[in-house]
């Protein structure tokens, strides 16, 4: 079939394998040229199928020369029907790290669900035997508590009071006041149940009582922070109240880990486009600027940048472990620079539907955005049909 864009309001609902494939192999050439590092040897990476899940274990294998599990729910393509994006990006690094000689496997599971985490240990135990890095890096609207089975839903709000500001609308490309509501107390509860530290807990837990968790482990999970621009909207909101919950999270991971020369840290990364990210309209239109601004001044980074540095300069770098007063690894010091911030603040003042071009990297972030699902990728053929049933080799079911 030949695969086209479909949007659904601002989100793509179609992936074409193509350019995906393309996509992960562009990941790995740059993770070669940011260079090689001395890594672990044995890295889980939970929510490893996009984002910087998805560049971490691609920086872990290609930098680091590590054997890697992943662990993801995604959606295969049928004939007549493509799967997601996850999908096709797992299935092409699984042939790209076969066919340079590093050893990866992916399981396709809900990674809050205690079958997926028994059958990861399962996994781990037959093939690397222990793991020496977990990643969690998990983006989900929704949770079933594995002991009550009550689904908990996020909820992208304040809390206090509602907040009235600019933001960039995604259906129609523009610049538009927007008001987002505030949460209530329920409401700020599942937030926190869905994308705060429980589920990383548990998992670590899982891990230790299934003995593939090799002593000095280390393992993080991605946070934001940010500055004072967002503040209302994220970090004093429901989602920053979640993110809190991982940083104290982390840290009693740490002390928990300590005894075995272990590390946990909260790792606050900077603001990218992401498939995650491009359904918030306030951050979506700070990171249409922060791009911008970011670029002109020479401090870009993408996914890949960010999770290399990670690895290379902070987790594996010389010198000991920097970081904050919180014990977060900070990947976000371009982004809050005083004279970037200051740049940002006057932008955003003057953005408008007319000038958003100008002001902020429109074009880059409608490219980003088809590219996060295989479209406009250069080197793809997109008047040739493809096929949209691609296999991951080696796949473990958790689904069924």
């Amino acid at each position: 079939m030949i695969v086209e864009p479909v949007l659904r309001r601002a989100v793509c609902v179609t992936a074409h394998p193509d350019g995906c494939a393309e996509r992960v192999r562009q990941a790995i050439d740059q993770v070669k040229v940011l260079g090689t590092f001395n890594g672990p040897a044995r890295v889980l990476v939970i929510g490893s199928s996009a984002g910087l899940g998805l560049s971490t274990r691609i920086a872990a294998a290609f930098g680091g020369g590590a054997s890697t599990i992943g662990v993801c729910l995604e959606r295969p393509g049928t004939p007549g029907r493509t799967g997601t994006a996850g999908w096709y990006n797992s299935a092409a690094l699984e042939e790209e790290l076969a066919a340079s000689g590093h050893f990866g496997r992916t399981v396709i599971g809900d990674a809050f669900a205690d079958r997926t985490k028994a059958e990861t240990v399962s996994l781990i135990r037959s093939t690397l035997g222990q793991v020496d890095l977990v990643v969690y890096s998990l983006a989900a609207p929704t949770r079933t508590d594995p002991v009550t089975g009550h689904v908990h839903r996020s909820s992208i709000k304040t809390i206090g009071t509602p907040y009235t500001d600019k933001s960039f609308d995604a259906d129609t490309g523009e610049v538009r006041v927007a008001t987002m509501p505030a949460a209530t107390d329920p409401e700020i509860a599942q937030t926190v149940a869905v994308m705060g530290g429980d589920d990383w807990a548990r998992w670590i837990t899982a891990l230790q009582d299934g003995d593939v968790l090799a002593p000095g482990a280390d393992t993080v999970a991605f946070t934001y922070v940010g500055g004072e621009f967002l503040a209302e909207t994220y970090r004093l909101g429901t989602l920053g109240r979640a993110k809190e919950h991982l940083e104290a999270t982390a840290r009693l991971l740490d002390d928990r880990l300590t005894g075995t020369g272990g590390r946990a840290h909260a790792v606050a990364a900077r603001a990218l486009i992401t498939q995650a990210s491009r359904v918030m309209p306030f951050p979506a239109l700070y990171t249409l600027l922060l791009s911008k601004v970011t670029r002109d001044r020479g401090l870009a980074e993408n996914l890949v940048d960010q999770a290399h540095r990670l690895l290379a300069g902070f987790l594996y770098g010389p010198g000991p472990l920097r970081t904050d007063e919180e014990r977060r690894i900070r990947l976000d010091d371009r982004e809050l620079l005083p004279e970037v911030q200051a740049d940002l603040r006057r932008r955003w003042e003057l953005v408008d539907s007319s000038n958003l071009a100008l002001l902020g990297d429109l074009d880059g972030y409608l490219r980003e955005s088809l590219a996060l699902h295989g479209f406009g990728v250069p080197g793809v053929d997109y008047l040739a049909e493809t096929d949209p049933v691609r296999d991951i080799p080696g796949v473990v079911d958790a689904t069924t």
